[in-house]
């Protein structure tokens, strides 16, 4: 039986990690989300021959007051979720970890979403792995 080359459907999600080795509350949660998302993603895309693939990077304190917003992003094949889901960025003030700062929040259908939640996430990433199976419907 011939070996299936499988296509990489890259996930990457980012957040503040301090000087002390902790994240905030919000990115917390979403890291929890995110690892339940991409689990549920290799069982469903599998068969297709689509491996979602997750990469994690920590954004420093001197980077996270440069750009706040970049916390707590999450782009699967490039683009951010929120493409994906015809949502928006939003922020909010989250918590003691950031500081001062707004943080990023996701906006789909009239809600908004602190901690993003991991069927957002799959429905993100399905929509990202039929666009790679059909590349016509590509924008």
């Amino acid at each position: 039986m011939p070996d299936i080359q499988m296509k990489r459907l890259p996930i990457s999600w980012q957040r503040l990690v301090s000087g002390r080795g902790t994240t905030c509350p919000r990115c917390q949660g979403t890291s929890e989300e995110v690892q339940r998302a991409v689990r549920k993603l290799q069982q469903a895309l599998e068969p297709l021959g689509i491996a979602p693939e997750l990469q994690t990077q920590e954004i420093d304190e001197a980077a996270f007051l440069q750009d706040p917003l970049q916390s707590n992003q999450i782009l699967i094949a490039g683009q951010p979720i929120e493409y994906w889901l015809g949502g928006q960025t939003g922020r909010s003030r989250c918590c003691d970890e950031c500081g001062d700062n707004d943080c990023r929040t996701v906006e789909v259908g009239g809600q908004r979403y602190e901690v993003i939640p991991e069927d957002l996430l799959v429905r993100a990433g399905m929509i990202a792995a039929s666009r790679m199976l059909d590349p016509s419907l590509s924008s």
